[in-house]
């Protein structure tokens, strides 16, 4: 066994990337604090060539230092849009044809083992803030909100450890590989 060189990794190049078919995903980041957080959502959207990211609120926009520490030049690859509420990209979005599911704990929430998405349907997966989660407003307009089942003592995970999960759980489901 050995450890692939990044030319055998054969990674496309930003322009070939933005010229190729996207993942039916796009990711909705509702207020969301840490600039690390969004970095790993552009990292995470790069390696499942998701179709966008929308940043809404106070969520930080490219460039910035702590961004690209983290994204490591996915922000030049993922297309992007901020919006100043999050409403405004979920009417966009809902007008558009996605299914937004919204990553939330709440008492009809569907666990994320037991969500089957359609293959023929585009989803837009909703984070929210690190500390108030998913604006209330956002979930009402949601088609649906999936949680992820969690067996400790603490009540939720990093946003971008849940953006990964989500994004490789839904990717596994559309059989995009």
């Amino acid at each position: 066994m050995k450890k692939l060189s990044m030319d055998e990794l054969e990674r496309l190049s930003i322009e070939e990337y933005k010229d190729t078919k996207k993942s039916p995903i796009v990711l909705v980041l509702d207020n969301v604090r840490s600039l690390n957080n969004v970095g790993s959502a552009f990292r995470t959207g790069d390696a499942f060539r998701i179709e966008k990211i929308y940043l809404c609120g106070i969520t930080g926009t490219p460039p910035h230092r702590d961004i690209q520490k983290t994204a490591l030049g996915a922000t030049e690859s993922v297309e992007w849009e901020y919006c100043l509420n999050t409403g405004i990209a979920v009417e966009k979005l809902k007008a558009d044809g996605y299914q937004l599911c919204a990553l939330e704990q709440v008492d009809e929430s569907i666990m994320l083992n037991n969500f089957k998405p359609q293959k023929d349907q585009k989803y837009a997966l909703i984070f929210g803030n690190e500390v108030f989660g998913v604006e209330e407003s956002v979930l009402k307009a949601c088609d649906q909100v999936l949680e992820i089942p969690q067996l400790g003592t603490k009540h939720s995970l990093n946003i971008s450890v849940s953006l990964g999960i989500a994004v490789w759980d839904l990717m596994v489901k559309l059989e995009q590989f």
